[in-house]
Parts: structure tokens; C-alpha cells; sequence
């Protein structure tokens, strides 16, 4: 997704594309559509190796904030329009709009996916993977997102977490856990310090 070691990008995507199952993929629009809040753990393991956690917070429309552990001197946040990257260590952010970013099909649930989404086999019933990239725009990368059939989750599914390439095909892994659905989320969970702005 970023051409960054922390970019963001569960499990490694099955090299074979089927045809979509119809009813697969609309359930998975249905999930989106009826997450309207998520909050979770997750671990995030770079193309290095390297893996670190943190809390993901997700709110429609369009918001969602990656907080690193202590000692990550890195945010990722959506506040509705654009996806940021701040790296707090040399006072740097990055700014893509959400659109351009495959992190979109979490943030933007009336997007149809059925026109740039592919079911991908798994050899596990319970679970349901999900390619999806705009090939119109490869330079955008491509998010694979991976979910539990539950029944405690919307529309019957448990997102359990995704790999993401970008457009050098560097993947990050993320992996969730303790996921909790539709609770109230402020608006302010969604601001963040600009290090730009801090005086020498």
C-alpha cells in the first residue's frame, strides 16, 4: 500500500483466482455496509519481517486510525477525506486520498465492490478471502481481506485481517483480533498533531 517498511499491507494470499462466488461477495458487501464502527488489536508484520501491534479504530464514513504501540513513532489515520501517514520520528507526513488507497473498500462502504472484488479460494469453508484492486489504477496496490464465517459479525462475518501489496509488491500483513462492532466512536479519535508544526 505504501512504499514504507511500517506500510500497511494475515495470511498469504492463495495464488489462484476462482470465479466469485455471488453469494460470497454479497455478503462481504453486506458486512461492509453494516460495520458502521470497528475496534480491534492488531499486529502488522512488514516485507522485512518485522512485526508490531497496536489498536485499529474504524468509523464510517471514511475514518479509521492505526495506534502503534509505545515506541512506534508512527500514526495512520483517515479523517473522512484523506489517509495519512505521519512519521513522528523525522517529522514527516504523507497524504494519499482515500480513494487511492485499497484501505477504500473498508472506508467506503457504498462503493459496489462486485466491479474490482474477487473471491479467492481458500480450502476452508469458514473463511472467505477477498482480492480486491482497481485495474484501472494498479498503482494503488491491492488488498486481499480475509474473514471467519460468525455469526456474532455482521451480516454473518468476522474480518480477521488482510495483506496488502503495493505497487513495488512490498506486503504488509495485519492481523486482528478482539474485534467489537457498531460501539460508539468520537470524531476526535480521528484528529492528530501535525510534526511539522512543532518549533526546533
Amino acid at each position: 500500500m505504501f512504499a514504507r517498511p511500517l506500510a500497511l499491507t494475515l495470511l498469504a494470499a492463495p495464488a489462484l483466482i476462482a470465479a466469485a462466488p455471488a453469494g460470497e461477495l454479497a455478503q462481504v458487501q453486506q458486512h461492509l455496509q453494516g460495520v458502521r464502527s470497528m475496534t480491534a488489536n492488531f499486529t502488522q508484520t512488514d516485507r522485512t519481517g518485522r512485526t508490531v501491534g497496536g489498536t485499529l479504530t474504524l468509523k464510517q464514513p471514511g475514518k479509521i486510525r492505526f495506534q502503534y504501540e509505545k515506541g512506534v513513532p508512527q500514526l495512520i489515520v483517515a479523517d473522512g477525506r484523506s489517509l495519512y501517514f505521519i512519521d513522528y520520528q523525522v517529522r514527516q507526513v504523507d497524504r494519499w486520498p482515500i480513494g487511492s488507497s485499497p484501505l477504500g473498500v473498508l472506508l467506503n462502504p457504498k462503493k459496489d465492490i462486485s466491479k474490482f472484488a474477487k473471491v479467492l479460494p481458500t480450502g476452508d469453508q469458514r473463511v472467505v478471502s477477498v482480492e480486491v484492486q482497481d485495474r484501472a489504477h494498479p498503482e494503488y496496490g491491492r488488498i486481499t481481506l480475509i474473514f471467519q464465517k460468525n455469526a456474532s459479525g455482521p451480516s454473518g462475518l468476522m474480518l480477521q485481517g488482510w495483506v496488502a501489496l503495493d505497487s513495488q509488491n512490498n506486503r504488509t500483513t495485519i492481523r486482528l483480533s478482539n474485534q467489537r462492532f457498531n460501539t460508539p466512536v468520537s470524531d476526535g479519535t480521528f484528529r492528530w498533531n501535525d510534526p511539522r508544526q512543532r518549533s526546533r
